[in-house]
């Protein structure tokens, strides 16, 4: 099993999506990037922290490669907004890879480069240094499953990016 860690704006929507795929065994929301030890959620909403709503997902690299993950990520936020995801704006939702080893950076930065061309602005998504990773409170854990699907935002946000997903990576769900 291998793991990524990657932040696309609001962690809720960007876990709907990632458990949709094949070779996914886990997607946990928390925060990373900033510098407050054990932030809260509200502590991390505030912005001053400096960490990134993220996602830490746990995958099979023989049924999912990192590279097709990235593809994912790419396709299903967009990576061309500096710090925000349409409504929810500031630092905490900007677009991130946070890669494990070399290997996951040579492979962010490919993939950035493979992806710019779907896009008609560049790419601001950044490679940035891994930090530490803090798991947010139980309640974000699979929100979509619970509490997301009577959340007028959630309701709003993530089947669009459930429908890009099936529309691009059919091939990569789970049956």
């Amino acid at each position: 099993m291998a793991q990524a860690i990657i932040a696309g704006g609001c962690f809720w929507c960007v876990e709907a999506v990632f458990r949709q795929l094949a070779g996914v065994s886990e997607v946990e929301s928390g925060y990373i990037g900033g510098t407050l030890p054990n932030p809260t959620y509200k502590q991390v909403c505030g912005g001053d922290t400096g960490h990134a709503e993220a996602i830490r997902v746990t995958f099979d690299p023989a049924a999912l490669s990192y590279g097709d993950l990235l593809d994912v990520f790419f396709a299903t936020h967009d990576p061309t907004q500096l710090n925000r995801q349409g409504g929810d704006i500031g630092t905490q939702y900007r677009s991130a890879i946070f890669p494990l080893d070399e290997a996951q950076r040579a492979e962010a930065e490919a993939a950035i480069t493979r992806n710019a061309a779907h896009w008609p602005a560049p790419i601001v998504t950044t490679i940035e240094p891994l930090a530490p990773w803090y798991p947010a409170e139980d309640y974000h854990q699979d929100y979509w499953v619970g509490e997301g699907q009577r959340n007028p935002y959630c309701l709003a946000v993530i089947p669009p990016k459930l429908a890009k997903l099936k529309k691009g990576f059919a091939e990569k769900m789970k049956g």
